[in-house]
This record gives structure tokens, sequence and C-alpha cells, in this order.
């Protein structure tokens, strides 16, 4: 360990390598609520995130496992599921009267066309104002997974992902209840 006066040791989150705080604190200087997107093996994961000086509260929360309430078949950590996801999220965020936020991404690399971005571009076709620059998106077709449909000749991933934006963008016209988390 490190020792003497001329010695600093880093934060323990930044020796772990799980925050950079330097970006941490240009998000907070913002003073808006940040769009916190994650991505493991098997899920996305999307939180509406406030700061404030006691620590910071998840205001809204969606994962891609809630998919299958709206009659999703598909993966939960694909490019259409993240899209589906945001979207939800964005629906979720529109009801609890958050409009703008920021994105943080945390320290996933930003790749252009990524799962990260897809779930960003379903919460700004929810009606959420992020920042964002366009060229970042996936394809749209992509997102819809006609590549997979093409290559195993099956047109029902394109029907049950149609679908499902469907009943999500139409939930709140239909009577189910959008929760916040």
């Amino acid at each position: 360990m490190a020792r003497g006066p001329t010695c600093r040791v880093p934060f323990r989150r930044r020796r772990e390598g799980k925050t950079d705080y330097r970006r941490r604190l240009r998000l907070l200087f913002s003073r808006k609520p940040r769009v916190v997107v994650r991505k493991s093996n098997k899920y996305v994961m999307i939180q509406l995130v406030s700061a404030n000086k006691f620590g910071d509260k998840t205001v809204v929360a969606a994962v891609s496992s809630e998919l299958v309430r709206y009659g999703h078949e598909g993966g939960k950590s694909n490019t259409s599921a993240a899209y589906l996801t945001g979207l939800l999220f964005g629906k979720k965020a529109k009801k609890a009267g958050f409009d703008d936020a920021i994105l943080d991404i945390g320290l996933h690399t930003p790749v252009h066309g990524s799962n990260l971005y897809a779930a960003l571009k379903g919460a700004i076709d929810s009606g959420m104002s992020i920042p964002h620059d366009t060229a970042v998106f996936p394809l749209d077709e992509r997102i819809r997974g006609e590549h997979i449909a093409t290559f195993l000749k099956d047109t029902s991933i394109l029907d049950n992902f149609d679908s499902v934006k469907e009943k999500i963008m139409t939930e709140e016209e239909g009577g189910k209840e959008c929760t916040a988390a």
C-alpha cells in the first residue's frame, strides 16, 4: 500500500474500476436526472436516477425481463429488447413527470449502434428529451430484427416486435397502469 505524505490513494470504486469520478461530476453538474443504462449478458436495465446531497435515488426503472408481460418472445439482451426496454422506460418516466434527462452509460465503451444506444433511441421515441447525436443509433432494420428474420426466413420475429411495440405505446390509453419503481 502507498505510504508517505505525498502519496494519494485513489478512491476504492476507482481502484475497482467501477466509477469514473470526473465523468460523474460532469453529469451531476448538469443538474438533470440521469438515464442510467446498464447491460449484462442476460438483461438490459434502465434507471432514472436523481442526485441529491444524501445520495442518488432511483425514481423510475425498467428491465428487459418485464417485456414478457407484453408478449415478447425473443431474447432479453439483444438490440430489439434494448429498444423495447427503452420505450417502456420512457413511457414510465413520462408518466412519472420526467420529460428530460441526460444519458449515463458508466464505464461501458460507447460503440455506435450498440444496445446502449438502442435503449436510448427507445427512450427518445417515447417522447423524452435526452441530448444525443443521431449517428450513434443502430439502423432501424437492426432494431426490428430484420437481419435475423431474413437469415432464419421467419417473419414472426418482426410481427412479435411490432405487436410488443404497439402494446407499450398504447399502454397508457389501454387501461394498464404504468408504475414507477
